[in-house]
């Protein structure tokens, strides 16, 4: 049995809110996509190769995010290395589904989904999830020893700013980066090309929704991006190109500078 991580792939996350219903209803018009009610005041927003729960809590927050497991047999082999496992809080995955918690407090979530019948709509995978942390080493030790591997690093000098990992042959399904605080950064859907992106970009401009960072293109993981803001201030981004990597590559390394974050030009330097 394949005990390690590898392939799992991010299914969904769960993004709080002082006002979930709000939020959920503005990811369904953000996407196009179903938005319907939840046990315990939670909401799903779900569209094409793409998932949400929205429920109540702090603004901005991400309690959990939740990566699909090849099958029964992978997901009981790979819950066998853990004795502190903590009971599954997603209402999307089933039986042998459970949580470990990361040095931050948030929950990585491992496990099977129930349904995958989705809706169609423009292409947007969910894709990764990333974070600020006080504590990039610990963070980045912890998802290294669920089996993620590091696909490059960011460095200002001799520190660490930023670390890339991956759980299947896409440059990253985590992402962390150094910060004052520890907090939720962005979550990013993966789309299959660069019209993909001009109509994502002509959908929000649509809507009145002002980009936040880009067009683009970054260093780690050499995909096209752009950027915009929900509601609580959580950013969004929508990509296309990522790089993909075999399981055996070695780790990169780059310098903490804007052209790393964007071979295009200016970039949103969060350290």
């Amino acid at each position: 049995m394949n005990a390690s991580i590898w392939p799992a792939r991010l299914h969904h996350l769960r993004r709080d809110s002082p006002q979930p219903e709000k939020l959920a209803q503005f990811y369904g018009e953000l996407l196009g996509d179903r938005v319907e009610r939840l046990a315990e005041g939670s909401w799903l927003v779900a569209g094409r190769g793409r998932r949400l729960v929205v429920g109540p809590g702090n603004a901005g927050a991400v309690s959990y995010f939740a990566l699909q497991m090849q099958d029964a047999a992978h997901l009981a082999a790979f819950a066998s290395k853990f004795q502190r496992r903590e009971p599954c809080p997603s209402p999307l995955f089933g039986e042998g589904a459970f949580a470990i918690r990361d040095p931050d407090g948030r929950q990585a979530v491992f496990g099977l989904p129930t349904s995958d019948s989705l809706p169609e709509g423009l292409p947007g995978r969910l894709q990764h999830f990333v974070c600020a942390t006080t504590r990039l080493e610990d963070m980045l030790g912890f998802y290294q020893d669920l089996g993620m591997l590091e696909s490059d690093r960011v460095l200002e000098k001799e520190e660490l700013t930023a670390a890339f990992l991956r759980s299947d042959p896409e440059h990253h399904s985590f992402a962390a980066f150094r910060a004052p605080e520890s907090r939720p950064d962005h979550h990013c859907y993966e789309t299959n090309g660069w019209l993909d992106i001009r109509d994502w970009a002509d959908r929000v401009g649509k809507l009145k929704i002002p980009l936040f960072w880009g067009p683009g293109r970054h260093g780690p993981g050499n995909n096209l991006f752009f950027m915009v803001e929900d509601p609580d201030g959580h950013k969004v981004e929508f990509s296309a190109e990522l790089e993909l990597m075999t399981r055996q590559m070695p780790a990169r390394t780059w310098s903490h500078e804007q052209r790393t974050l964007n071979l295009w030009g200016s970039a949103w330097m969060r350290s």
